[in-house]
């Protein structure tokens, strides 16, 4: 068996050898998890008997605060009733009311802020105010406005 032997120049000797580039530091290994089993029927049967955990509950959007008020009105069975008020810019489209019964009361129910509103029923195109209110304000037409305040 013959070895070859590489004969070294002179100037091969007489080079300088290159410096090896440097090595980034090793990142640490992470511990291997061990694998999960399979979980047995006794362990299904067990997981089921305990309550699940509690997930945090999800936030609901914030309901509007307010009060619950139902405005109602007499009016002649088959009439168009609406409110209108400062609470919705005075628009009589804005809130029809309905008779449910077909009896002539009309009602709606509307949730509202703290506040002071003024509002009239428009009963087949007449504004009209309140007649149960007991709390009036004359408005700059020369004419009633009703009044609630919600607490």
């Amino acid at each position: 068996m013959a070895t070859k032997k590489t004969a070294k120049t002179p100037a091969a000797k007489a080079a300088p050898k290159k410096a090896a580039p440097a090595k980034k530091p090793a990142a640490p290994k992470a511990a291997k998890k061990p694998a999960a089993k399979k979980p047995e029927a006794d362990d299904l049967f067990a997981a089921a008997a305990k309550p699940a955990p509690k997930k945090a509950a999800a936030k609901k959007a914030a309901a509007p605060k307010g009060t619950r008020v139902t405005f109602r009105v007499r009016a002649e069975v088959g009439s168009k009733v609406s409110l209108a008020g400062s609470f919705n810019g005075w628009d009589p489209a804005a809130k029809p009311m309905v008779d449910k019964d077909g009896t002539g009361e009309f009602a709606c129910t509307l949730t509202l802020p703290k506040g002071r509103y003024e509002y009239k029923f428009v009963i087949n195109g007449t504004w009209c105010a309140d007649p149960e209110c007991t709390d009036w304000v004359q408005n700059d037409m020369g004419t009633l406005n009703s009044v609630k305040v919600v607490d």
